[in-house]
């Protein structure tokens, strides 16, 4: 089988390679290496905002993706269309946005990140397949506050880096694992947020048991995400059951006519249940 990951990922370096000769177009970083605690640190508010609170169901991450390997175009790309999405998700209740940055595989870009942080009043996840501190140099000039790591991309002592180095700019990490053993490799880290990804990124299959029994290892003062593979009112309600602090909800509401009607309808619907 085809090791979708391992060709993105290498493509992904070469890419890099070529943005770094342009990197210095970039604002510079702001480094805080000690940030401050409470209420006046942004880390915090975002870390908050995606903690459950008792008795309350998944706090949701809605994501904006126009396209991915597997699906293939999800839905069609106008101008402006990213913002629309987002300023819906948050209409109806989003805790935070996703927006693809990989333009190839994923009909993103770091200018649609930008965009949409510019519309939305919500914690902005750069999802990109970070491999370079670069990278975290261009979340941060896009406006956003939260930034993806692989930890099947990066070796352990990249991942530590790409964790500090996120925190150093203002924004959090959201280290996502796939197994148990990697898993253990994003609790080694600092991270605060810990997502379990349903989704194989290696063959792109959906395993929605594995992930949830994967996600109740996460410790109970980290935020733990469930990632992939919620595409309705059932399996949302389903995975509420589960340790999952948050969901991050793409395909699902980017393939119906109005996401944001969606996302809402979603949520509603578990109430009831």
């Amino acid at each position: 089988m085809t090791d979708i990951l391992t060709e993105i990922v290498a493509r992904k370096r070469r890419e890099v390679a070529r943005r770094r000769r342009h990197a210095r177009w970039l604002p510079p970083p702001p480094r805080r290496s000690d940030a401050p605690t409470g209420r006046a640190d942004p880390r915090r508010r975002t870390i908050e905002a995606l903690r459950r609170p008792e008795g309350a169901l998944p706090r949701v991450i809605a994501e904006v993706k126009f396209r991915s390997p597997s699906a293939g175009q999800i839905r069609v790309h106008p101008p402006g269309e990213g913002p629309r999405v987002a300023a819906a998700y948050e209409a109806a209740g989003a805790a935070a946005v996703s927006v693809l940055a990989d333009g190839p595989g994923f009909g993103g870009s770091v200018l649609e990140v930008r965009r949409v942080a510019a519309v939305v009043d919500l914690p902005v996840l750069f999802k990109e397949f970070v491999v370079d501190p670069v990278q975290v140099d261009f979340a941060r000039a896009a406006g956003a506050s939260l930034v993806l790591l692989l930890v099947r991309c990066l070796s352990q002592p990249e991942l530590t880096g790409l964790v500090a180095e996120v925190r150093a700019q203002g924004m959090e990490p959201v280290v996502e694992a796939a197994n148990a053993e990697e898993l253990s490799r994003a609790l080694a880290t600092q991270a605060a947020i810990v997502g379990v990804n349903a989704r194989d990124l290696r063959s792109f299959e959906v395993d929605l048991d594995r992930a949830a029994r994967c996600l109740g290892a996460v410790p109970a003062g980290r935020v733990a995400v469930f990632m992939s593979g919620v595409r309705s009112t059932e399996i949302y309600a389903r995975i509420a059951e589960t340790r999952a602090d948050a969901v991050l909800i793409g395909e699902g509401l980017m393939q119906h006519p109005d996401p944001g009607l969606a996302l809402a309808r979603l949520t509603s619907g578990a109430r009831r249940r």
